[in-house]
């Protein structure tokens, strides 16, 4: 279809609209102590954000495409990986990462059912529920206190006769001992699945945080470093397990040509598969099991715009999480947070444990910030075992889950994104400040 000469203009137009609507609706808003809440995480939009929607949306790209590629291509070269594949959530992709892994392309090198995977109790479900929903079977262990993530001998002590996989998420930002675990799972023979979701933009001995696994996963959810409104992306170097992922992703489909495209191989009626007849239209054969887990143009053109300004949220990430420490140092009845030796977190927030012998419970702080307007959230599910959900699953314990159970009980965490403004960082010390001495007067 031709394009209409009017068109260009009347697009201008509107994109110049946009902006001047959104320095009309999104001003600077001033910070009231008490009154304004702090969240504990959310997504940062500015004008450009706006106007790429918009923008997207005037093209009616509607489903994934060009914009989703390119942003594909540019995600995987920020964490030097060869390949990325958006999908429509974190949990989605975290998914797709383990079920690849099951994958008969594999050979005897795919997880089969009945197979263990170690990972961590303290955390959130859907780095656990892929196990569980691909008939494997969980092996939980222990966090350490103040890194919140495990160890490489907690790990090394899990591995037994029918274990085959890691999959651990980077606790808040703070990043597990990546190369170390990594390296015993090179060792083992066992497949490592980098849970990236809080911590893109962390860094572990110089490397970023998401390329040390033979996958790893994203989560663009806008409390995330970046946001797409909903999304996610799996991202590895290995070529094979990224045709896995793409297949997954799209249907279960064998073919890879883009949505609307055909014949990309030259070869479009010229495979025979399965027990098809020869000539069968390759875009509807399928080689595994699959499902629809794309996102589309529309999330793909937000990434991109808040893609382009992820190093100042780290920033802001990293400076909010310093000046919280610096101002909370010294507090009594809390264990301050503490980066894993060798790491550069991106933080995704604050994390405090309330002391045995501290003279207040984890519900009265909370409750106390609560009322304050400052936002706080538990440690996500804390020791997942103890959910109804897991009760009756098949699983394994290794050692005890005695960390997981403190965290469980006495673990909470504030905000660090890149919304909350260094005065409202300073109200945030100075109530914990109030509340601890208030604490042990016995007010």
């Amino acid at each position: 279809m031709t394009p209409n000469p009017e068109a260009g203009p009347i697009r201008a137009t509107i994109v110049e609209q946009v902006a001047k609507y959104h320095a009309a609706v999104a001003g600077p808003v001033p910070f009231r102590p008490g009154v304004t809440p702090i969240l504990p995480s959310g997504a940062v939009l500015d004008e450009d954000d706006r106007v790429a929607l918009v923008e997207a949306a005037l093209d009616m790209r509607i489903a994934a495409g060009t914009t989703a590629r390119r942003f594909e291509r540019r995600f995987a070269r920020r964490l030097g990986l060869r390949k990325a594949h958006l999908t429509n959530s974190g949990s989605s992709a975290n998914l797709l990462a383990l079920s690849a892994l099951c994958a008969p392309d594999l050979g005897d090198d795919r997880l089969r059912p009945g197979d263990e995977v170690v990972t961590v109790a303290a955390g959130f479900p859907t780095t656990v529920n892929p196990i569980v929903q691909n008939g494997l079977v969980p092996v939980f262990v222990d966090i350490e206190l103040g890194t919140y993530n495990t160890t490489v001998d907690r790990v090394a002590a899990a591995i037994g006769p029918r274990t085959r996989a890691v999959m651990i998420a980077h606790a808040l930002g703070n990043p597990f001992p990546a190369q170390e675990i990594a390296d015993l799972a090179t060792e083992r023979g066992l497949y490592l699945v980098e849970d990236n979701c809080d911590a893109v933009g962390s860094t572990y001995r110089g490397r970023p945080t998401g390329g040390f696994g033979d996958l790893s996963t994203v989560s663009f959810y806008p409390a995330h470093h970046i946001t797409a409104g909903e999304g996610g992306c799996v991202l590895t170097d290995n070529l094979v397990l990224a045709r896995i992922v793409e297949s997954l992703r799209d249907w279960g489909r064998d073919c890879w040509c883009e949505p609307g495209e055909s014949d990309t191989c030259r070869k479009r009626f010229g495979y025979r598969m399965g027990e098809l007849p020869f000539g069968y239209d390759h875009k509807y054969i399928f080689s595994h099991v699959g499902y629809n887990l794309k996102s589309t143009d529309l999330q793909a053109a937000l990434a991109l715009s808040q893609l382009s300004r992820a190093d100042r949220f780290d920033a802001a990430r990293r400076a909010n999480w310093r000046r919280l420490r610096e101002g909370l140092d010294g507090v009594p009845g809390l264990l301050l947070p503490s980066p894993t030796p060798g790491s550069d977190p991106s933080w995704f927030g604050f994390v405090l444990t309330v002391l045995p012998d501290a003279p207040f419970t984890r519900a009265d702080i909370v409750g106390f910030l609560e009322a304050r307007r400052i936002g706080t959230r538990l440690l996500f599910a804390g020791n997942l075992t103890r959910h109804p959900a897991y009760l009756d699953q098949p699983h394994r314990v290794s050692g005890e889950l005695t960390n997981s159970d403190v965290a469980t009980e006495r673990t909470f965490w504030i905000g660090v994104y890149p919304g909350i403004t260094g005065e409202m960082v300073d109200y945030m010390v100075s109530s914990i400040r109030e509340f601890t001495r208030g604490a042990s007067r016995g007010a």
